[in-house]
């Protein structure tokens, strides 16, 4: 073991008192058999010892034994939550927070909180607990564990929607298996010690069954025992020894044949039986392979994959040692390998690994030669230009071998024709190579050794230089050759590495779908012997192409790309499902299913090899996670927008309690003095009662539209009828709507006589100008200043409203945008919100624009400029509104 491993398990072992919690997690296999009740015994022998505990929330279920163990330990007083209409009661994470205390008693770790509360779920709330320093008890059933969710709904029938992380128990200083036989838990439920009479007979209908809750105490156990096969392991760390495998694990170890599909169910039954976690390890000694041999490996490793197995790949030229090297670095119990024709699965690699695995367990699968078909042989195409280099190269070196032979000695001549040897290995494949050898060593006989031009060998010394001769040409052209292979692999891998980094590179910068697909188009239409095409699906079912060629597909085409879609498998061309259509199928998936479907059609209507799949599916793996990232920040925007219209629309609403009463009051008032004093009353007087009460109708019809039209914006169905307006026809209008309340005031107006026209919304932009310049009026001292200036640049609009009212704090200026802000002081303090400047960001912001706030005049109120964005100007004889 390396130092490094060592010094990492001692620092996992550091005290953090001083700085994170620790978690205890009292475990179970279904809800009865005690967890709190085992939880709350652990936190009255800590009570007793002084420590200073709380309990955060306690779900005793009315069970009596429970609750008689809940009196006395200090509880922290759970927090009501309003939501729609109900009073929930939630952990008061806060409160525990503001006062901490040493332990915190935390039941239900899965539980979902209500909405309204800090986290989602309780586990997060926990986190939040011992980053404090907090530690903490808690409770889980084993049906809560993420990576048990499909195990747990194929063995009950129940999906579980209410989950925990793995790593969550994974960090957890200590875990408590609480057990209790299924059969006492059953007495209990029909006792009515879990759930009511009524409760209880439902659950052991649908849940509490015998076979249900013995496979659910069969998991606990499981994830017990690796917890403690964990814990173990980094004991035996921090000693710096390798712990023994007590849980374990099994390892098939495969070739590239047929028999590696028959290893990997072999192994897949015997690790279910001895319930271990198992892996596909494949070792490659850099020998060539056909087509045939790839492709029963890619099979095998699939099949792993599809059962549950991990795959893992590995280089080395011994397999023997690597396979007992990497079982004891996995902490392995069990090496399975089958006899094979291959050279690096037959008995000798058996033998070395009886000879040297001590410790392990080896079982060697029959290869059962009768019963498994023959592989075929690796064919290789006879290539008559290699087979001609190789006699080339050989009637060159002899040549040259005759024309030094009189100059060297004869044991430099043979390096003449080994040379010969070696070209030919490395321009070529190991064939002609030995065809070189074997002709420089006929022609080395022939010439050069006594008796010249005679195959006959008179010295005993010359056989054994023909000898060597012959096996160091066989021996550097084989090596050459294999070079050769080993070079083209790299080459491959290199190319494919430089696929994938130049893919990423793209995918970076990808920010929507249309970006991600445009990048993935991109670097597909570099191969030109294929076609492409990316199909989506659209919320009516219909596929629609999104990248890459539109060709119609034909009905077995479009059945493959179904079958790929519904099953994320791949399908039509080169694969076992509808193989008859000229596509080939690749569904890019992400953890919410299919997101993508990836067609490649060659031009030559071949399936694609094993190396282009490959690499097709290494290309589709970043492809998919793009995707779905770029689904997130779809989802991520839609929500921020959503979560911005309810902030808009609230903010509306709570304005209007007082814009609405304020105008009603006047008019009521007007009204009812009409009433009262009608013969009394003059005609003058009557005639202005009857104004007030039209301007405050006017003033009340204005608010109404923009209460209309702000909850039509929000969701949806407000449509911005943009057209060309002028905008110092907004300005007038705004003003000339608001004459009587600015008419004790100086309003100065300063708009250009040349001003670009704005395409908006007119009313909602001439409202979002009514409502500052109103806001600006109500503040304003009497025969004060109000400046309305008209600015513009290449990219904006700017209409700027100064007044000399008291002002905006500037500490408070980046707040008053802020749903239900009041300020301290100033514009909006101490006359509630008004229509407030939440309703005008937003009816900018609905047109591309934005509100801010800077000094008012001469030292004193405050500037609100509504900024607009200019588009391209109309032709010259566009008439504005």
């Amino acid at each position: 073991m390396s130092n490094s491993e060592r010094a990492d398990a001692l620092l996992a072992h550091v005290d953090t008192r001083n700085g994170r919690g620790r978690l205890k997690v009292f475990l179970g296999a279904a809800p009865g058999v005690g967890k709190t009740y085992a939880m709350l015994q652990a936190a009255q022998a800590q009570l007793r010892q002084g420590v200073d505990l709380r309990a955060g929330v306690v779900e005793t279920h009315s069970r009596a034994e429970t609750e008689a163990l809940l009196v006395g330990l200090p509880q922290q007083p759970l927090k009501r939550l309003d939501y729609r209409g109900m009073q929930l009661t939630e952990m008061d994470l806060d409160g525990l927070l503001a006062k901490p205390p040493k332990l915190v008693l935390v039941d239900e770790l899965a539980h979902t909180n209500a909405p309204g509360s800090r986290h989602a779920k309780r586990w997060q709330d926990v986190q939040d607990l011992l980053a404090a320093g907090i530690d903490v008890y808690t409770t889980v059933n084993v049906q809560h564990l993420e990576s048990l969710n499909d195990q747990v709904q194929a063995i009950t029938g129940v999906q579980v929607r209410e989950t925990v992380p793995d790593w969550v128990l994974q960090e957890a200083f200590e875990l408590l298996l609480i057990d209790l036989p299924p059969r006492e838990l059953l007495e209990r439920l029909r006792d009515g010690k879990v759930y009511v009479p009524e409760q209880a007979r439902a659950a052991i209908d649908a849940f509490f069954s015998q076979t249900n809750l013995t496979a659910l105490r069969e998991l606990a156990m499981q994830t017990a025992a690796a917890r403690v096969d964990a814990d173990l392991n980094l004991g035996y760390r921090q000693l710096g020894q390798d712990a023994p495998a007590v849980r374990g694990r099994l390892l098939v170890g495969v070739d590239a044949d047929a028999q590696a599909e028959r290893l990997v169910r072999h192994a897949s039954r015997v690790a279910e039986r001895r319930h271990l976690p198992w892996s596909l390890v494949h070792i490659d000694t850099g020998a060539a392979r056909d087509q045939h041999a790839r492709a029963c490996l890619q099979a095998a490793q699939q099949l792993a994959e599809r059962l549950g197995g991990e795959v893992v790949s590995l280089r080395a030229g011994e397999v023997a040692k690597t396979l007992i090297q990497h079982a004891n670095e996995r902490r392995a119990s069990l090496i399975l390998v089958g006899r094979s024709r291959q050279r690096w699965l037959g008995a000798g690699v058996a033998q070395r690994l009886l000879r040297h695995g001590a410790g392990l367990e080896i079982s060697v699968l029959d290869s059962e030669a009768e019963r498994r078909p023959r592989v075929p042989r690796a064919h290789h195409p006879l290539v008559r230009g290699d087979y001609l280099l190789a006699i080339a190269a050989t009637v060159v070196a002899t040549g040259i071998a005759w024309a030094v032979a009189k100059v060297l000695p004869l044991p430099n001549i043979s390096l003449v024709l080994l040379a010969a040897v070696l070209l030919v290995a490395v321009r070529t494949s190991s064939g002609p190579a030995l065809l070189c050898a074997v002709l420089s060593f006929l022609a080395y006989d022939f010439l050069f050794i006594p008796p010249h031009f005679s195959l006959a060998i008179h010295r005993h010394e010359d056989v054994l230089t023909l000898l060597f001769f012959l096996l160091m040409a066989a021996l550097t052209g084989n090596l050459a050759a294999r070079q050769r292979r080993q070079l083209r692999v790299l080459r491959d891998t290199q190319s494919e590495t430089a696929a994938l980094l130049e893919l990423s590179r793209k995918l970076t910068a990808a920010t929507d779908r249309q970006a991600v697909v445009l990048a993935a188009s991109q670097q597909l239409a570099s191969w030109s012997d294929v076609q492409v095409c990316l199909l989506g699906r659209g919320a009516d079912g219909q596929w629609n192409v999104e990248g890459g060629v539109a060709r119609p597909l034909s009905d077995a085409e479009r059945m493959a790309a179904e079958w790929a879609w519904q099953h994320e498998q791949a399908a039509g061309l080169g694969t076992d499902t509808l193989p008859s259509g000229r596509w080939w199928w690749w569904p890019l998936s992400g953890e919410e299913g299919p997101l993508l479907l990836l067609g490649v059609s060659p031009n030559d209507e071949q399936p694609l090899s094993v190396e282009r799949r490959r690499l097709l599916a290494a290309l589709g793996q970043p492809l998919a996670q793009a995707l779905a990232r770029a689904q997130l920040a779809q989802d991520l925007e839609a929500a921020r927008l959503h979560g911005e219209t309810e902030q808009l629309r609230s903010a509306l609403l709570a304005s209007v309690s007082h814009d609405l009463r304020t105008p009603l009051t006047a008019m009521r008032g007007a009204i009812d003095s009409l009433l009262t004093l009608d013969g009394q009353l003059p005609h003058a007087d009557r005639i202005e009662l009857l104004e007030s009460t039209r301007d405050e109708a006017e003033r009340l019809d204005r608010y109404i539209q923009n209460l209309l039209d702000m909850t039509r914006l929000g969701h949806g169905g407000l449509k911005l009828a943009r057209d060309w307006v002028a905008p110092v026809d907004i300005v007038a209008s705004a003003l000339q709507r608001l004459r009587p309340l600015l008419a004790p005031l100086n309003v100065e107006t300063r708009v250009p006589s040349e001003l670009p026209l704005l395409y908006v919304h007119a009313a909602l932009i001439e409202q979002a100008l009514i409502n500052v310049l109103e806001n600006a009026a109500r503040f304003s001292p009497a025969q004060g200043r109000l400046r309305v200036a008209v600015e513009s640049d290449d990219a904006e609009l700017r209409i700027v409203v100064s007044d000399q009212g008291p002002g905006i704090p500037e500490a408070e200026r980046a707040k008053i945008f802020d749903m239900f802000y009041t300020a301290a002081r100033g514009d909006r303090g101490g006359h509630g919100t008004g229509l407030g400047l939440a309703i005008c960001q937003g009816m900018l912001g609905a047109h591309g624009g934005r509100v801010t706030v800077g000094e008012g005049l001469d030292g004193r109120g405050a500037s609100l400029t509504l900024h607009l964005p200019l588009h391209p100007q109309p032709p010259a004889d566009t008439d504005p509104l």
